[in-house]
């Protein structure tokens, strides 16, 4: 039982390596066929079109390959996240697509963190498990890693959509818009061989009049320069409104009141003043008598 331990020891470790080794070849690929696309559209830009349709054969083979490889690391994932289950004698049903497909695939890889997972797994299960792997005598090899493993030309269609995507990536323009137009004008006048008598029978155009009482639309004359657009409806607001600020109210505050308060009792204070001042003066007869007055009456009270 030691020995199986280490197995899936070393097995679990060369899956890591194989995960984070496939995720970088991936990336290289991807940035390979980035420049492949780029020289492509460079082709069909100078109207190399043969040369492109040969050449864009790799590109689409990259693109298997790398598409291969994701596959395998799915899987590489898959054995990683049930390694308990590679500790039993037999293979487990629900790992069985999984190791059969890496045993098949990875001797036509060039990743070599893959292949000697691939010798970990032949060594624990057995030389009759690894060759019927390898033949897939039992169909249990995925059918898209079997597909993608096949050497076989592209098919024209292919081909042709590959081209088209990358003209439309790059802005190039192919196939050429001249041999297009000309294809529809033929197609059009085929199916409607009376199209210039078509044309005779449109209808007149409206008279003066009727202009002058047509009504004339919204949008016609000049725009405010400042518009407000409604809000969107939602399940909270479903009739929505463009509601305008209210205008700052001119309420008095609290500081306001007192200032105005203190200065009520302030003139308050002076009227009541000007009162006591004003009764001081006042005498008998509404009036201070004069000096003249004061003599004569005191010559009167003489007599």
């Amino acid at each position: 039982m030691a020995p199986s331990l280490t197995v899936v020891s070393k097995i679990k470790v060369q899956l890591k390596l194989s995960i984070s080794r496939l995720r970088m070849v991936e990336q290289k690929d991807a940035a390979i066929a980035k420049q492949q696309r780029r020289a492509m559209a460079q082709l069909l830009e100078q109207g190399k079109e043969e040369s492109a349709r040969i050449r864009v054969e790799n590109i689409i083979r990259s693109d298997i390959s790398t598409e291969l490889l994701e596959i395998l690391e799915l899987y590489c994932e898959l054995l990683l996240a049930r390694i308990g289950l590679l500790e039993a004698k037999e293979c487990d049903p629900g790992l069985e697509e999984a190791v059969k497909s890496i045993i098949y695939a990875a001797p036509r890889t060039e990743i070599k963190e893959l292949q000697q997972a691939r010798q970990l797994l032949v060594e624990k299960f057995g030389k009759d498990f690894a060759l019927a792997a390898m033949e897939n005598s039992d169909g249990k090899v995925a059918e898209r890693v079997v597909k993608k493993l096949r050497v076989e030309p592209p098919d024209q269609e292919l081909v042709t959509l590959y081209l088209r995507e990358i003209a439309r990536t790059y802005g190039v323009p192919w196939p050429n818009r001249e041999e297009i137009t000309d294809g529809e004008v033929g197609d059009s006048e085929d199916d409607n061989p009376g199209g210039g008598q078509a044309l005779k029978n449109l209808e007149q155009p409206l008279s003066t009049e009727e202009l002058s009482r047509a009504t004339p639309p919204r949008d016609l004359g000049p725009k405010s320069p400042v518009s407000v657009a409604p809000p969107s409806p939602s399940t909270d607001n479903i009739s929505p409104r463009v509601r305008l600020p209210a205008p700052p109210s001119l309420k008095p505050n609290a500081k306001m009141s007192g200032l105005k308060q203190q200065a009520l009792s302030t003139e308050s204070k002076r009227q009541d003043a000007n009162g006591i001042t004003k009764g001081k003066k006042d005498v008998v007869g509404g009036m201070i008598p004069d000096v003249d007055e004061l003599a004569k009456r005191f010559a009167a009270l003489k007599k």
